[in-house]
């Protein structure tokens, strides 16, 4: 990030929530939201793996005890949970955040495409608000 070291009180933090859809090029997130990376089968189609760098650059652009906010969602690919917000977490932690605080925020329903008919995973009517302090502590 182009900004001086401990320059912030707080950052915020709204990754894309689900991984590229098969091949088709309309919902390639690279080309729809300018991501520098798509999300490979290598990284099991999520962006995960964007975590720790974008974590590091957080941590160094924190104040220290700075509050950190991060909105994720967790989703179904491949019939199988993926489990975004914990990633996110195991990451925040290794880098040196404290997990403060979990605010789930409850959709109306759940996000589905014109073509389904259902949405069949609870998973998909929330998102998680996650809160990390810059500290060893949370206040």
């Amino acid at each position: 990030m182009p900004f001086l070291a401990d320059a912030f009180d707080v950052v915020v933090y709204d990754p894309p929530h689900i991984p590229n859809q098969g091949r088709d090029k309309l919902k390639d997130f690279n080309s729809r939201f300018g991501l520098g990376a798509r999300s490979p089968k290598e990284h099991g189609y999520n962006f995960a793996h964007t975590y720790p760098s974008f974590l590091r650059e957080a941590w160094r652009v924190l104040k220290d005890s700075g509050i950190l906010l991060c909105k994720l969602a967790d989703y179904v690919h491949n019939h199988r949970y993926q489990w975004a917000h914990v990633d996110f977490i195991l990451a925040a932690r290794t880098v040196g955040f404290s997990p403060c605080d979990c605010i789930v925020k409850v959709r109306k329903g759940p996000i589905v495409d014109p073509r389904w008919k259902n949405a069949h995973h609870s998973r998909r009517q929330h998102c998680y608000w996650l809160v990390f302090r810059k500290s060893d502590r949370c206040e």
